[in-house]
């Protein structure tokens, strides 16, 4: 799986720098979305599985089940750190100032918030079991906030952020060959979040203030 990674990654570096053709408007530029998709995309997911597991945990707890659920948003919140910052050097190249407070922006700013409280949740509860159980329960309703903060309220209101990959029509609106290579980039993103994943949950001494006594 290792080498897998590897490959992708390799083919996807080398094609978001020397294949995939300037874009209209934003130059190469757009190179960045190439990493800010994917990145922003896998925090997503992450978040869902955080909440997939910690819903599981609380229909029958076992350890096993917390973990999951607290690395999986762990790893989330790094990746949606990381979109926050590709998204910031995104913004000063074309808008010319790191942040702009523009609507997604704004509503990025507020899932690290969400998020990072999770995390000090984490590390507030001593007791293993309360913990893990109000951390589920956090994590459920955390979620929620997701496809409002992500998909919707951003939609709302005028955004200097370029237009959503499938726009308004339902259509996709993007070169054939950015469109490969942003699937390619997003597959890859993907399998490096779960191998990661796979490893923190794998072992239990990574798990840090996730599960101090």
């Amino acid at each position: 799986m290792k080498v897998c990674i590897g490959i992708l990654t390799a083919a996807v570096v080398f094609a978001v720098f020397f294949v995939v053709p300037p874009a209209e408007g934003l130059g190469y530029y757009v190179r960045l979305a190439f990493f800010h998709i994917p990145l922003a995309w896998v925090s997503v997911l992450a978040f869902f599985l955080g909440a997939w597991w910690a819903l599981r945990y609380l229909k029958s707890p076992a350890p096993i089940l917390d973990r999951r659920s607290s690395r999986a948003i762990a790893l989330g919140l790094v990746f949606a750190v990381l979109a926050t910052l590709s998204g910031a050097v995104f913004s000063k190249l074309t808008w010319g100032a790191y942040w702009n407070w523009d609507p997604r922006q704004t509503t990025i700013f507020v899932l690290l918030l969400i998020y990072g409280a999770y995390l000090t949740l984490r590390s507030a509860v001593r007791d293993p079991q309360k913990r893990a159980r109000s951390s589920a329960v956090y994590a459920l309703f955390s979620f929620l906030t997701v496809p409002f903060l992500v998909f919707i309220l951003p939609r709302l209101y005028f955004s200097l952020h370029p237009s959503p990959i499938l726009n308004g029509s339902g259509s996709i609106d993007m070169d054939p060959v950015m469109l490969v290579v942003l699937v390619a980039a997003l597959v890859d993103m993907t399998l490096i979040y779960l191998a990661l994943l796979k490893y923190l949950v794998a072992r239990p001494d990574k798990g840090g203030y996730l599960d101090e006594p």
